[in-house]
């Protein structure tokens, strides 16, 4: 059973983001967060196979949530989602080891998400 945390301060990009996660598979498990803090938290009962990581958000961003995300779920697949595609923050998850994907969230791009996780 796949898991997905999806981690963004915005409830409409939660929403959108378990919209067109459960269209393409129905049988994964959606939780959520609303911040980096959140998240972290939120580990203590839900061990994601996959997180969507907002950049962005107030308290704990996303960059700072990733080591203490993967500290505690090291086999967990992170994919970074923003608005802000500087080539330092795609370098950055680059050396970090996750995925990258521009905002806003539209169905392909959870596509693309779905795809990368399934080959990885």
């Amino acid at each position: 059973m796949t898991t997905v945390l999806v981690v963004d301060d915005s409830k409409v990009s939660r929403m959108l983001s378990r919209q067109f996660l459960l269209q393409k598979q129905p049988g994964w498990i959606i939780a959520e967060a609303a911040s980096g803090e959140e998240a972290i938290e939120r580990l203590d009962t839900v061990t994601p196979n996959l997180v969507l990581l907002d950049l962005n958000m107030p308290g704990m961003g996303g960059l700072a949530a990733v080591e203490k995300i993967q500290a505690k779920c090291p086999t967990a697949r992170i994919t970074l989602l923003t608005a802000n595609v500087q080539d330092s923050i795609r370098d950055k998850a680059r050396i970090m080891g996750i995925g990258f994907a521009e905002k806003p969230i539209t169905e392909a791009r959870i596509d693309q998400i779905i795809a990368s996780f399934k080959d990885s």
